[in-house]
């Protein structure tokens, strides 16, 4: 017979690791600024080819996916608690793909910003519970941590995705930028499946009921903490939607960047990547606070120098200062996103999924209408932007010392 120890024990699969999980959970969020990012050098040629007559309404190509986010967020929230993170993300990347096929067959701006929305609302899914599967694992100054490592790889994505695009449209059209989104969204798919178990056991899961979606809702809406930073973060992120959503107008319209737009957006996107890395070495020890403050007072300190040199320079800057100067504000807007964020879901607990979704509807709700406000400007001038950066930085940082 046997002695015990020669007995096979029944293999487990192992938990991933760290740098595997700070991986995969990067590509799952930045599907949403590959969605975006992406279709930034095609712009002008959509608005040909669907005959848009006013340039400006191509923005809303970019603008109006938020409006999808904020609304698919607030529906995956509640059933990435109810059902878990997997099916909330699988489920997710199905409506994505779909939304994908409708853009990549759209014959008009109308069909084009339907498939727009439809494709937010489902990577809205990733998104959220990814987002709640790093609070399931994490929480305080760790989540933190790990949100600005997160941070830190998914920042490579805006860095090459208009690159990306522009090379999809070199050698092909702009409509298989989108097939390109299936085979990726596929891939992730499988990735997640294989590889991420799942974090919320069914004994934590909030069956879905309207009572408790009220009690729940109604706990996180009347927090003042989660409230004033959600605020916070909405109206920073609204100004600087509007340079990522009139970004094009801005280097190849106004500074006639031609095909160096993609050098110089990645150069900006570099510098918030470098802040979560930074924010990533010194939360554990400086806490998420007091880097924020410095960082408010940063955003605010630029973007004054940045109206100040609209103004001499009637509202074009020689562009080497207009990039310096978002540089800088940008590594202020690194170090504030990871940890706002981090600050508000804090107390949420084993609501994170909900959490995530009413904190990222309520900012995207925020920031769209501010973005819209602030392109409906760009046409001739940065001004606009300078301007957007310091009336609502200054708004957002009120909220942001009010919270505690």
């Amino acid at each position: 017979m046997s002695s015990p120890e020669h007995i096979k024990q029944p293999l487990t699969k192992p938990e991933i690791g760290l740098s595997e999980f700070v991986a995969l959970m990067a590509v799952m969020t930045s599907l949403v600024a590959l969605s975006i990012d992406a279709m930034l050098p095609a712009l002008s040629q959509i608005g040909q080819d669907l005959q848009i007559e006013n340039a400006q309404d191509t923005h809303l190509i970019v603008s109006l996916f938020f409006i999808g986010m904020g609304f698919g967020q607030l529906y995956y929230g509640p059933v990435s608690d109810d059902k878990g993170r997997r099916y909330a993300i699988l489920s997710g990347l199905i409506i994505f793909a779909i939304g994908s096929v409708i853009c990549m067959l759209a014959e008009s701006l109308t069909v084009m910003l339907v498939g727009r929305v439809i494709q937010a609302f489902g990577v809205s899914g990733p998104r959220i519970a990814a987002l709640a599967v790093i609070r399931d694992k994490y929480e305080g100054e760790a989540m933190a941590r790990v949100m600005s490592f997160i941070m830190m790889v998914f920042i490579l994505v805006p860095m090459v995705a208009p690159s990306f695009g522009q090379a999809v449209m070199f050698w092909a059209s702009w409509r298989h930028i989108f097939s390109s989104f299936l085979l990726i969204g596929l891939l992730v798919g499988l990735w997640f499946f294989i590889r991420q178990p799942e974090t919320l056991p069914k004994e934590m899961r909030q069956p879905f009921s309207w009572s408790q979606l009220w009690q729940s809702s109604k706990f996180i809406l009347t927090h003042k903490l989660v409230m004033f930073y959600t605020l916070s973060m909405g109206l920073s992120f609204g100004a600087f939607l509007a340079y990522i959503s009139a970004s094009q107008t801005i280097f190849q319209h106004i500074y006639d960047a031609g095909e160096l737009f993609p050098l110089y957006f990645a150069l900006l996107a570099f510098s918030i990547g470098f802040a979560s890395f930074i924010n990533g070495t010194l939360v554990m020890r400086l806490g998420m606070r007091t880097l924020c403050t410095w960082a408010m007072i940063g955003w605010l300190i630029f973007s004054s120098l940045l109206l100040a040199l609209c103004w001499f320079y009637a509202g074009i800057p020689p562009m080497l200062m207009f990039v310096s100067v978002l540089f800088c504000a940008f590594f202020c807007i690194g170090i504030l996103f990871g940890n706002i964020n981090a600050m508000a879901m804090q107390p949420l607990g084993s609501m994170a999924g909900l959490g995530a979704a009413i904190i990222g509807s309520l900012s995207s709700l925020f920031s769209v209408p501010i973005a819209v406000f602030i392109g409906g400007f760009i046409e001739l001038t940065v001004t606009p932007i300078a301007v957007g950066f310091c009336v609502f930085g200054l708004i957002s940082f009120v909220f942001y010392w009010k919270a505690e």
